[in-house]
This record gives structure tokens, sequence and C-alpha cells, in this order.
């Protein structure tokens, strides 16, 4: 095996126009000592033709074909292939910056103790043009927790960690430390920006498999910050892509991935408590946001008595107006509150808001507990 070969996973299913592009991100990579693992779920499409004829041109580039079993299978049947020192993920609808691989890998020269660097992101929309130079801060809420406080312990500029960059990111660094313990709040990582190594792989595994369709990432990610100091680079190195229907963060799959938060966050809390350095009122906040997240999710779709369920369990954990509001807004008729979200996100917000009010009056007049 090559000295600092990096083994690039991309799961795919129907986007050979979109796939193209990203293989073709990493085949104009600066740091040339790669191999793609293009894992593809039961792809209908050209998907399989498209990539051959590529593989025909550059023996770098592999194929695997899988019955479909979701997107966390595939990383995993990448992983089990990938031969490299490291291991970048990257989506079949997200394309990377030239010196995204150079730069992660010095980093992780001149950082050994890191297992994991990850980046900022650009977000990228269905017309081709940039809508958010910075997304990933905006995409992923659990930053603004931590704003105005230090996330992080260690703080080196990029030009010296990797000097072959001085002049293109002279006010840049990379941020480093271990951050477990805020991990548990909420995802901070986007896996197509991630690159880990094999000792910290080794350590985590792989995906898991049983978290589908959407929201897998999160564990995976919370249990790789778990195993050691991690790092993060304070650049877009990759263009996201944003808006598409078929996306596995589309508004459709708020449900699953607000579960699969709730899925992920419980038994760690439950088991690794002493790892874990955050006061209780903290842990508790966050499961309420958990399951308050969850009822939401639900009370959109229709469910509201599994809505109830875990608006009433988020109050109990942590007195709330939102979720005593919430739990209001679904004793509405059945189908009310998905007509409200359709007529218009102003309305769904006002009628939210005006609830938000009763939910104040119902949380005064109780003890911390909301016994409906």
């Amino acid at each position: 095996m090559a000295a600092d070969l990096v083994s690039v996973i991309i799961p795919t299913w129907n986007r050979a126009a979109a796939l193209a592009k990203a293989i073709d991100s990493v085949v104009s990579q600066t740091h040339r000592n790669w191999e793609v693992v293009v894992v593809d779920d039961g792809s209908t499409d050209d998907t399989r033709s498209m990539v051959s004829k590529l593989s025909e041109t550059d023996p770098r580039i592999r194929y695997i074909y899988q019955a479909n079993a979701g997107v966390s299978a595939a990383r995993n049947c990448g992983i089990a292939l990938a031969k490299g020192d490291f291991v970048a993920f990257l989506d079949s609808d997200d394309s990377w910056e030239p010196w995204k691989l150079e730069l992660q890998v010095a980093c992780l020269r001149t950082h050994p103790e890191l297992g994991m660097v990850w980046t900022d992101m650009a977000a990228i929309g269905p017309d081709g043009a940039v809508a958010h130079p910075r997304y990933l801060k905006k995409m992923y809420s659990a930053y603004r927790r931590f704003e105005g406080k230090d996330l992080f312990s260690g703080n080196f500029p990029i030009f010296e960690v990797a000097p072959q960059f001085t002049g293109r990111f002279s006010d840049q660094y990379l941020q480093t430390g271990d951050i477990f313990s805020q991990m548990i709040t909420g995802n901070l990582v986007h896996t197509s920006t991630v690159m880990i190594t094999r000792e910290r792989l080794k350590l985590v595994k792989g995906f898991n498999e049983d978290l589908k369709p959407s929201g897998e990432d999160y564990d995976f990610h919370l249990r790789t910050c778990r195993e050691g100091q991690v790092g993060f680079l304070d650049v877009a190195s990759i263009r996201y892509q944003i808006g598409m229907p078929d996306q596995l963060t589309h508004r459709t799959y708020g449900v699953h991935i607000a579960k699969n938060f709730l899925k992920t966050i419980e038994p760690v809390i439950r088991n690794d408590r002493q790892r874990i350095h955050l006061d209780q009122q903290v842990l508790d906040g966050t499961l309420a946001y958990a399951h308050r997240w969850l009822g939401e999710e639900l009370l959109l779709t229709g469910s509201l008595e599994e809505a109830r369920d875990h608006l009433a369990t988020s109050f109990r954990q942590q007195r709330s107006t939102k979720a005593a509001g919430l739990y209001a807004l679904s004793l509405l008729p059945v189908g009310s509150v998905p007509l409200l979200r359709k007529v218009g996100g102003p309305t769904y917000r006002i009628a939210r808001s005006w609830l938000l009010y009763l939910g104040l009056a119902l949380s005064s007049q109780t003890d911390g507990r909301l016994d409906l």
C-alpha cells in the first residue's frame, strides 16, 4: 500500500449524471495518490456503464454493485474494500475543491493525534449557483449552541499546518480537540467533507445500517469523536447540492432524521455518562429538544397521538413553552397541521406562534409536568 493513499468512497443510487461530476472532482485533486470506490446501491439507470467507461481510462476507479440496501450499507461496503491510509466520503451529488485531499492529508500528518478532519462547505442551488458560501453552520444548528464559546481547544493557522497553502488560506485555521461531549447536543460534521484515518476507522468500524433511510451520519460521527481528538478546517472544501427532491436531507425525511437523532443520543447518554462532560441540565435539555423535534415532525405528517407522546415527554424532561404549544397544536383536528404547512410556511408559523402563547399559559399552571 502506497504512502498517503486516500480511499474515496462514493455511494450512489440512480444519479449517473451527477456522479460523473463527483468523480471528476476526485480525478482533478492535487493529491494524486487516491482510489475511488463507487458503490452502486441498486441503480437502474446507466450508472454501471458510465463508471465502467471511466474505469477503463483510470484503473484507480472501481465499481461495485449491490442490491439496494441503503446508503449506510453502501458506505460500509466501500469501507471493507478500502486500501488507503485515509478514507474520505463523497456523496454522488456533491463535488470537491481540487485541493481538498492535499490539505486534509497535510493536517492529519502534521497532527497525528487527530482521527478525523472535516471542513465547511458551499451550498449549490438547483441552478448551479452558490446559494451560501459557508453553509455548514447554517445547516447544522448545533453550532449555534456554542456561539461565543470555545468549541475546540487547539487553533492553528492553516499556513503553519500546511505551508504549501501559504497565501491561499491566510486567515483560516485548523481547530482541534476532544468534542465528544459537545457532539451529544447535535451533529457538527458533514460526511462529504470528512477524511478519517484508517486507525480511527478501525475503532469506529462503520455506519449503523439500522438507522435508515436518513440521519445515520450523526451516529457515525459521534462515535468517531468518542474515540479521540478531531479537527475542523475553517474552509469550504466541497460544493454541496441543495434543493433536489431525492436528497436524504429533504423535508420528507424529517421524521426519520429526528427519530434517528433520538435513537442515537439516548443510549449514549445512558451508557456513557462518565465520558460526557456536560451538566445534567444540558443533557436534559438535549433530550427535551430531541423529543420536541420528533414531536413536531410527527405533527407535520399527521401522526398526532405519537406526536403528543413525544411532546409530553419533552415537557417532562425540561419545562418548555414550545413543547406545550406544540402539544396544543396536536389537539387540532387530524390533518390540520399538514394543511397549515401546505398552505404556506408563514401560515403555519403564525398558528404555531399563537399556540406557543397557549403553551406559556399551560406551562405556567403546571408543576413542570404535562399530564395530558
